[in-house]
């Protein structure tokens, strides 16, 4: 099983929004959770592997030093300061990057063994299509890994932290808490927990840029069974992780809170699944 260097993870966490090439690092040295979680499934990382999403690369070359062959795809070519630099100075001459779109992509059916979907979905316009290409795309045998977070938890909502926890996203709605977060972002940045590096809202607002919102898809857990279930898919495996918070409760109300649909999309922080085709 791959091991998890959570000194490496730590230290690369602390400088990753520096630059591109930083964030890839660290998504390198994270990917090894997720190679452990689909170790654990059972799922063996070879052959023709897919990352439909792969932002600066880092979690492909990961990737690349496991399976025969690996393209990372990404709307926008966020890898080629970071993926490809990283693949030339590690001499992954299995690695490929291609700027494309996941909802339409640029492959034949049946193509690759395994296709990663890491914290993408949430940001695709129209996620029941992105699945069934991710679908089309997988051999018969093939595993997809799909995470994502529900949006109205906080690591789903993808909005900065107020210094006093107070879950602004839930009450008073996302619109305006976006809209509270930019002007806070311009005039109070005092009262925002993340330094301006790794704030978006603060770096727009000291680039005088307006800041849109990139969370597309507003994921619910039985909203994305609905979708997965829609694309052809079925789970093999279906990790729902409780936020830090909430995994202090007694474990029978632990459980209660992460499976009842009245509070699950509030308090689970990141959901993990292997899927295959129907």
């Amino acid at each position: 099983m791959r091991a998890i260097n959570e000194s490496h993870i730590k230290a690369y966490a602390d400088r990753r929004f520096q630059s591109e090439y930083d964030y890839a690092l660290f998504e390198y040295y994270r990917s090894a959770k997720v190679i452990a979680f689909l170790e654990k499934a059972g799922v063996a990382i070879r052959g023709d592997v897919l990352d439909a999403g792969c932002g600066g690369g880092g979690m492909p070359l990961s990737l690349a030093e496991e399976a025969g062959r690996v393209v990372g795809i990404d709307l926008v070519d966020r890898f080629r300061d970071a993926g490809i630099r990283l693949a030339r100075e590690r001499r992954a001459g299995n690695l490929h990057f291609a700027r494309a779109d996941g909802q339409a992509l640029p492959f034949r059916d049946r193509s690759f063994d395994l296709v990663l979907s890491h914290a993408v979905i949430e940001h695709v316009p129209d996620a029941q299509r992105y699945l069934r290409e991710c679908a089309r795309v997988l051999k018969p045998e093939g595993r997809m890994y799909l995470s994502t977070a529900p949006y109205l938890s906080f690591a789903g909502a993808h909005l900065p932290r107020l210094k006093v926890p107070v879950p602004l996203h839930l009450l008073i709605g996302r619109r305006l808490a976006f809209s509270t977060f930019r002007t806070l972002a311009r005039h109070a940045t005092w009262m925002l927990r993340e330094p301006a590096d790794e704030n978006s809202f603060i770096k727009a607002a000291l680039r005088d840029e307006s800041k849109s919102d990139d969370l597309l898809e507003k994921v619910r857990v039985r909203r994305l069974r609905g979708q997965i279930a829609g694309a052809g898919l079925t789970p093999v495996v279906e990790a729902l992780h409780l936020t830090r918070t909430f995994k202090r409760l007694p474990s029978p109300i632990r459980q209660w809170v992460r499976d009842s649909p009245l509070t699950q999309d509030v308090v689970i922080g990141n959901l993990e699944y292997v899927l295959r085709l129907e």
